[in-house]
């Protein structure tokens, strides 16, 4: 019997993503994004994003049927992102996804958004191991997941406390003058400073946070740090070194990442790390990741930085998975979620 083809929406942000997975297999992904709309104002704005959704989801939809040459009677199920994200941008996405569901009679499936970042990967590296470990992190989570099945067993052994690991770096590039969204701005001029030039704080790193933090993130005392170097290095009427600030802050955030992430590998005795959501295509948490992991034996999987970015195919694999696995359809009357707990698989 053949794997069920499933259309995945995605819209938990500014990304209008339509994608369709047959299995583990990727038949086509189109992203529609609104991110120029937002740059002028420094951040998204959500009824903003949610006006562009609207007018994205159908000539999106038909991009993605057609260059995946598919007829929507072709297909099996309808996917999409239930929660976390924003609530205005979700319900756009919801609606269409329960309009198609209802339209071609086919069963709908309310999934978690954080969890995609992770089951993304399936479509590049194929299944995962019995027992995999997955760093999401993006401008709205820093999350560590034990997955022992990416369609039923999820554990959250982490998160962040304040800022995750995006939305530090986005604050950050704002105050070194850098244009929205800061994190790419950041990472180029991070290839150019030195990392060590200036040693940063690393959160919830000292041995008082361990027995209670171990897993868990936080960016915001970092963030204030790089704030008033930058502050009393102006006010003594020194130039800033913008490079250098951008390498050590990126340095601190990659270092605590990947060496909270390893030691949890370890703790949970796990082989394989999967790095996924928009933060996964900063350069140095890369490279320290493959360094790390390849000194500690554990094998890491990170998808191309176009599968890392919000995108319809991470909401379609998860879906696929969820379908395989046999279980339940959501409702029609399913609501979104803006804070959905990484507890939750589908609704």
């Amino acid at each position: 019997m053949a794997d069920p083809l499933v259309l995945g929406i995605e819209t938990s942000c500014d990304e209008t993503g339509v994608a369709l997975v047959r299995g583990d297999d990727l038949l086509f992904d189109a992203v529609a994004s609104s991110m120029d709309e937002h740059a002028r104002y420094g951040g998204i704005i959500p009824e903003v994003a949610s006006r562009a959704h609207l007018e994205a989801m159908t000539p999106t939809i038909r991009r993605a049927l057609g260059e995946a040459d598919v007829d929507l009677s072709e297909i099996d199920a309808v996917a999409v992102t239930a929660g976390p994200g924003l609530v205005g941008p979700l319900t756009i996405g919801a609606s269409a996804a329960k309009a198609l569901s209802i339209g071609l009679g086919k069963p709908l499936y309310g999934v978690n958004h954080v969890i995609g970042h992770a089951a993304v990967n399936q479509l590049v590296d194929g299944p995962f191991t019995e027992r995999s470990m997955a760093l999401v992190v993006s401008g709205g989570h820093s999350s560590l997941l034990l997955v022992d099945d990416i369609a039923t067993d999820v554990t959250e052994l982490g998160s962040t406390l304040d800022d995750a690991a995006g939305e530090a770096f986005d604050k950050v590039g704002r105050l070194l003058g850098l244009p929205y969204p800061g994190g790419p701005h950041i990472d180029r001029l991070a290839r150019e400073g030195d990392p060590e030039a200036i040693r940063f704080p690393r959160g919830l790193t000292a041995p008082k946070d361990q027995a209670k933090h171990a897993y868990d993130f936080s960016f915001s005392g970092l963030k204030t740090a790089v704030a008033r170097w930058v502050e009393a290095r102006q006010d003594a009427g020194k130039e800033v070194p913008v490079a250098d600030v951008a390498a050590s802050f990126a340095a601190a955030v990659a270092d605590v990442l990947t060496a909270k992430t390893i030691a949890a590998c370890r703790a949970h005795d796990v082989g394989t790390l999967i790095i996924g959501g928009g933060f996964s295509a900063n350069s140095q948490l890369r490279d320290m990741a493959a360094e790390r992991c390849a000194a500690a034996g554990i094998d890491l999987r990170i998808p191309p930085i176009r599968y890392c970015t919000d995108n319809g195919a991470m909401i379609a694999a998860l879906g696929s998975a969820v379908v395989r696995a046999g279980l339940p359809p959501s409702d029609l009357d399913i609501g979104v979620d803006s804070s959905m707990p990484l507890t939750t698989i589908t609704v």
